[in-house]
């Protein structure tokens, strides 16, 4: 077990961020400049135009998309989340957060120019995501996808020896698991280039590293659903040994390597 999250989108935790909605926000970390300033570009997000996002958690990229001037509708099925989204965007009278599950959400009648989705696409029905986002898209519109992945980089020797906390206090956890590299994965985009709705799909790769004290890797771990549906005895001995790890061999700080991919795709007329 590693600090990923599932790409499978298990529906059982889906609504499991929005018990801790202000640790995911102060969490959570945002996306670097190179992958929001192609996403406003290729959206084209400026005065007049038109974009949903779809389970935007507490706003953390819809403020950079707002700052465009572009006019967002934002669902997300979590109260919490949705309230602390609100208050961060309060000073964009161009946005409106709607609380609501993506798949039961009722669109306007008028189409959005675009459509973005930021390390959350998993967790939408698979059976709906794709035909109501094209739903909802004018023809020619972009949907948007960012994918985040745990890669290897950063305290490497940190990642490797962390696995061992795993494996104690999760037997499910596999033996000797490591983050792979960015050079090494392979960008699934089977989905969106199979499917009837949408054309011309592109993959953008954005890194940045973070480095956090014992106290903040913490933080961020908590937000993270895989960790969140630990039993609790798991859990807290799972942290207390991370914590143990970090602050003992590490000098109280580790460096994490995130790679974000962006994937693109028009919405094909007719």
């Amino acid at each position: 077990m590693d600090a990923r999250e599932s790409h499978t989108g298990d529906p059982r935790l889906r609504n499991i961020f929005d018990q801790d909605a202000e640790r995911y926000d102060r969490a959570r970390p945002r996306y670097p400049a190179s992958l929001t300033e192609r996403l406003i570009r290729v959206t084209g997000a400026a005065p007049g135009v038109r974009v949903l996002e779809i389970a935007p958690g507490t706003g953390q990229l819809t403020v950079d998309l707002a700052g465009s001037g572009c006019a967002i509708t934002a669902v997300e099925i979590g109260p919490r989340m949705a309230a602390v989204a609100r208050r961060r965007l309060a000073a964009f009278a161009c946005v409106e957060v709607v609380v609501a599950p993506f798949e039961q959400w009722e669109p306007p009648a008028e189409p959005f120019d675009a459509v973005v989705c930021a390390t959350a696409f998993h967790w939408i029905d698979p059976v709906v995501r794709l035909p109501k986002t094209a739903g909802v898209l004018r023809p020619g519109g972009l949907l948007a996808v960012i994918g985040t992945h745990h890669v290897a980089g950063g305290t490497e020797d940190f990642f490797a020896e962390v696995q061992e906390c795993y494996e104690r206090w999760d037997p499910a956890t596999p033996a000797g698991l490591r983050q792979p590299r960015e050079s090494d994965l392979a960008t699934d985009t089977e989905e969106f280039t199979g499917s009837p709705y949408f054309t011309d799909v592109t993959v953008h790769g954005h890194a940045q590293e973070i480095t956090y004290t014992a106290d903040r890797y913490l933080d961020v771990l908590l937000t993270y659903s895989n960790h969140r549906a630990l039993p609790e005895a798991a859990r807290y001995g799972l942290l207390a040994d991370i914590r143990e790890l970090i602050e003992s061999r590490y000098g109280g700080a580790v460096t994490k390597r995130y790679w974000h991919e962006l994937i693109t795709a028009v919405r094909v007329a007719g």
